[in-house]
């Protein structure tokens, strides 16, 4: 087998969703609460440590300490948010506005559709579309502060599609959509 057989071979593997037990998350905290707590021996706290101690600073130490601080909040607030997710509404004219935007897929053989996408993180429990009896149209309303999302529906758990009105491909194969939402 040839390394581009093999890497094509990677890729559609790495494409898959992943399938974990949905009561691991339980097994595992409770398996963490049985574990008693333990403590080396003469070890304390952080916080025990910082009440027994004095700190003095000169005031340029102190100005330099501010000044870390400062970039730490400042690289770690770039670092926290995703690639591809929205700017935060900045103070001014569109801060805290927000518009509601309705998704619609039209399946009439699903038994549940979600819509995932920036907005919820991609969690498929997260906001699940309702649908009126017997129609196959699927929907939901969510409010949305002015920027670009990308999303997708998931049907039936597992089926992941874009929308059929607003097409565009991801960068890792899967299909999703863009919506652009301007403010008022």
């Amino acid at each position: 087998m040839d390394d581009d057989t093999r890497i094509a071979r990677l890729i559609e593997t790495l494409k898959e969703p992943v399938r974990l037990d949905p009561a691991l998350d339980n097994r595992v905290m409770a398996a963490i609460e049985r574990l008693p707590a333990q403590r080396a021996a003469g070890s304390v706290s952080l916080a025990t440590w910082l009440r027994r101690r004095t700190i003095r600073l000169s005031p340029i130490g102190a100005a330099g300490l501010a000044a870390g601080i400062a970039a730490v909040v400042l690289i770690g607030s770039s670092i926290a948010r995703p690639a591809g997710a929205p700017e935060p509404p900045q103070s001014g004219s569109l801060a805290g506005q927000t518009q509601m935007t309705q998704f619609v897929l039209v399946e009439p053989a699903a038994n549940s559709v979600a819509v995932v996408g920036d907005f919820n993180d991609w969690n498929a429990a997260a906001t699940p579309l309702m649908r009126e009896a017997g129609d196959g149209v699927w929907w939901v309303t969510l409010p949305l502060s002015p920027g670009r999302y990308r999303y997708a529906f998931v049907v039936n758990g597992t089926e992941w599609r874009g929308d059929p009105n607003a097409p565009a491909e991801d960068e890792f194969g899967r299909p999703s959509s863009v919506v652009n939402i301007e403010g008022a």
